[in-house]
């Protein structure tokens, strides 16, 4: 079912009833306070319970007060300055090649004078509130309306988006480019060599470099996707796509060097990254496991999700095209994700939530058809209850019990398996 067609019929408000629910809940939670505009609905926007400035969000401060400081044309300085501390530091520092993260909190910082904090939590909630009407959008031009609809309200509940929203963490605004890189790449499957959709995807790799490195896990994902469709042919691969996959990235590459002031100091700032963090005890202790952590983790805090993503795995056909060129995208950089050494945590895996959730409802449809008429009525409901399972466990982790960082024993507390 096309997207416009989709929302000629009554669904169209439901979508945009989940829509405004999701938005609403990915506000910054800083306008609920008492000196906030909105401080009237504090009562329905639970505050996350974590209320200290976290070891991530302290470095990204930091780096917008220095920006604010010697002014954006000497980015050059700032990346500068990281190798000649790092290099006599013991102690890792998040790497100022996050450029778009950083300099998105600092012009938003200097266009409406808010704390440089403050600043980058609005960044990770725009984000966030991006992802979710992509992953709608997406859902509904690739699955039809009920699985573009039951996406839309997954993704609004998605415990781990709504707490990426919360907080000045990067990883929801990657997400927000990781999926929008598959979204764009599966228009461009479907309608190759418009100039648009090309033009849509080379920035949105481009930015995607821009953003974090993990976009390395992202491309070689989205690459194994391209290779697939040689095989499952769920669309059409031109030349002008390969060398938008090619450009676009190059064009990221590019700008970040200039930013960094040369090759040579994006190597070493790179170098210096990867070496740190693998002796650093912050790392160790919030990155550390074994390769199936990112499964064991997704079942702690979605476990009903994951289930039905799995199961989909059974039920879907080589006619299935979009379950296979998700599955496709997850499995590889699942596979290249779960090989970091002291570098896997469920904050990375925010990419998968729109996946998983698209699979999950391929599944829940499949399952309730086999109801005949009764799956009228059985399949909302079963979504409904879904969405209200997803949203009671935000609760139970980020508002209970006061998570900040995602380590699976503090995840296993909070649901009292661990003392």
């Amino acid at each position: 079912m096309s997207f416009p067609n989709a929302f000629m019929n009554k669904s169209c408000y439901l979508v945009l009833l989940l829509l405004s629910i999701g938005l609403f809940l990915r506000l910054p939670p800083f306008l609920f306070t008492d000196s906030g505009p909105l401080k009237s609905l504090a009562a329905i926007h639970p505050e996350p319970g974590y209320r200290i400035i976290g070891f991530d969000e302290n470095l990204y401060e930091q780096y917008v007060l220095n920006l604010d400081a010697i002014g954006l044309g000497a980015y050059p300085d700032l990346a500068e300055h990281y190798v000649v501390e790092q290099t006599r530091s013991s102690d890792t520092v998040l790497p100022p090649t996050r450029v778009l993260y950083i300099c998105s909190g600092y012009l938003w910082h200097r266009a409406t004078s808010m704390e440089a904090r403050a600043s980058l939590k609005v960044i990770s909630s725009l984000f966030s509130m991006g992802l979710l009407i992509v992953s709608t959008v997406f859902g509904i031009r690739a699955g039809g309306r009920r699985i573009g609809t039951t996406v839309c309200g997954l993704m609004a509940f998605a415990p781990t988006q709504v707490h990426m929203s919360q907080h000045a963490l990067i990883d929801g605004v990657f997400a927000f480019w990781a999926v929008t890189c598959l979204w764009l790449l599966w228009e461009n499957l479907q309608r190759p060599n418009d100039w648009r959709l090309l033009f849509a995807l080379g920035s949105g790799l481009a930015l995607m470099v821009l953003t974090k490195e993990n976009a390395f896990f992202a491309y070689v994902a989205l690459c194994a996707v391209i290779a697939v469709c040689f095989w499952q042919q769920y669309g059409q691969i031109t030349r002008m796509l390969l060398a938008t996959m090619f450009i676009g990235p190059l064009v990221g590459v590019v700008i970040l060097v200039n930013l960094c002031g040369s090759l040579g100091t994006t190597i070493q700032i790179y170098q210096l990254l990867v070496t740190k963090a693998s002796v650093f005890p912050y790392a160790i202790k919030t990155g550390d496991g074994p390769w199936y952590r990112y499964l064991i983790d997704l079942l702690i805090v979605s476990p009903i999700v994951l289930i039905l993503a799995l199961g989909a795995l059974f039920l879907v056909r080589r006619s299935d095209k979009i379950p296979i060129y998700l599955i496709t995208f997850v499995a590889a950089s699942y596979v290249l994700m779960a090989n970091v050494r002291y570098g896997m945590n469920l904050r990375y895996a925010n990419m998968w939530d729109m996946p998983l959730r698209f699979l999950s409802g391929f599944c829940l449809t499949n399952v309730s058809d086999r109801f005949g008429t009764t799956s009228r009525w059985l399949f909302p409901t079963l979504v409904a209850l879904l969405c209200l399972f997803e949203w009671n466990q935000y609760l139970v982790f980020f508002v209970q019990h006061n998570l900040y960082e995602l380590v699976t024993a503090a995840l296993l507390r909070a649901i009292r398996v661990l003392k």
